[in-house]
């Protein structure tokens, strides 16, 4: 008998790993699939895992399995205005030299080395990350190039028995967008905004894509 391989998706509570979760979800089944939170000190992380449970609860009885790892004391002395040891959080569009300041040195980084070993462990042959073009401007580690090596690395680490998926590099957000509404995401669910409030501020980076692209599927916010 032929067994479908176990899939790993990084899922924040955000639109892209929403969607990547739903995907995911949608080719190998909920019961093959394993969700991965991480619980590390970014102002907008218990907002965020608010919104994956929320995500989670809305696909019950057929939720995947959920996993939470915290990381907290991994970033310890690190450097950005998303920690809750930095400074505000700016305001504009991705395309906003100031939203560098929201760059969490070698986050992917260490969330990929993370999953990875976990995955191993569990005995997980694939995990999604849910990395798009958008994000090339200010974020190194959602490059195409940044992926691949990780990817190559994750697989050389592992002698193969873990490989890196990473479906969204080339896409926009918008992309995205158009994909998880035929997928059937509730975005509503999901959390953007990187500031430390309840409600999203809508002028931050991610809150401004974010309303781009919904608008683009035709769902105002």
């Amino acid at each position: 008998m032929h067994h479908t391989p176990l899939i790993m998706t990084l899922f924040s509570g955000g639109m892209d790993s929403a969607t990547a979760l739903f995907r995911c979800i949608g080719e190998y089944g909920p019961e093959k699939v394993i969700a991965v939170s991480f619980r590390y000190p970014s102002k907008h992380n218990a907002h965020e895992l608010k919104a994956a449970r929320a995500v989670l609860e809305y696909l019950s009885p057929h939720a995947p399995r959920h996993q939470l790892v915290d990381i907290t004391s991994c970033f310890e002395g690190f450097k950005s205005n998303l920690l809750q040891s930095g400074g505000e959080i700016p305001e504009g569009h991705y395309s906003a030299d100031n939203m560098k300041l929201t760059v969490v040195p070698g986050r992917n980084f260490i969330f990929l080395a993370v999953a990875a070993g976990l995955a191993e462990s569990l005995g997980v042959g694939k995990i999604c990350i849910a990395a798009h073009h958008g994000d090339n401007y200010i974020y190194p580690d959602c490059r195409e190039t940044f992926i691949r090596t990780a990817g190559e690395s994750i697989a050389l680490s592992t002698e193969g028995r873990v490989t890196l998926a990473s479906p969204f590099t080339g896409m926009t957000k918008n992309e995205i967008a158009y994909i998880g509404k035929n997928l059937g995401v509730p975005f509503v669910l999901t959390r953007s905004c990187y500031k430390n409030q309840e409600k999203p501020c809508g002028k931050c980076g991610t809150c401004t894509e974010r309303r781009e692209a919904l608008a683009a599927i035709g769902i105002v916010e």
